[in-house]
């Protein structure tokens, strides 16, 4: 009985995992599959610069071992548009000037993603005021929903607008209006 190769499918690839149990997924995709668009900022959680999606989820990758997601799903910043086709929020980003010196905007970026996800589905924050109406968030609760992803610029007003602007045109969200 030979044993399987175990696979975790990275922005649409399948990819073998790492044998070493002690991998975390952030240096796996960094430093085995050249994914340097997720960065390594404090390696202890706490910051967000290493944010990226499972399963259309977001979790810091420095806090979760590589082996614990055969068969998943991962989405890193390198599958969210690109410098010839940006997505909208990197649009937004853009235009906001989110981004100051850039190294929390792929971690900022696929949070904010999995947050309009979390949005469209009517996932409720601290922040939510009534459960039973989906107005479009308020800057406090967009805040309170990017609050594990750190800006050392101090670039969250800008954030904020960019995220605004998403939101108010995306028709997904749309209906999430009072």
């Amino acid at each position: 009985m030979g044993s399987s190769i175990a696979v975790a499918i990275v922005n649409g690839v399948p990819k073998p995992l790492p044998s070493d149990p002690r991998r975390t997924l952030l240096d796996w995709l960094r430093e085995d599959l050249a994914l340097t668009g997720t960065k390594k900022g404090c390696d202890h959680g706490q910051c967000g610069a290493c944010t990226v999606l499972v399963e259309g989820r977001r979790i810091n990758s420095c806090l979760s071992l590589a082996q614990l997601h055969e068969s998943d799903t991962i989405e890193t910043i390198e599958s969210i548009g690109s410098a010839d086709n940006l997505s909208a929020l990197q649009k937004a980003f853009v235009t906001h000037d989110g981004f100051q010196c850039g190294y929390c905007t792929p971690g900022q970026i696929c949070s904010a993603k999995a947050m309009m996800q979390e949005l469209a589905e009517g996932w409720a924050s601290a922040q939510t005021q009534d459960l039973t109406e989906r107005p479009l968030p308020t800057p406090e609760e967009l805040r309170e929903r990017m609050s594990g992803n750190l800006c050392r610029c101090g670039a969250y007003s800008n954030i904020i607008a960019a995220l605004e602007d998403v939101i108010a045109s995306d028709a997904s969200l749309q209906g999430a209006q009072a």
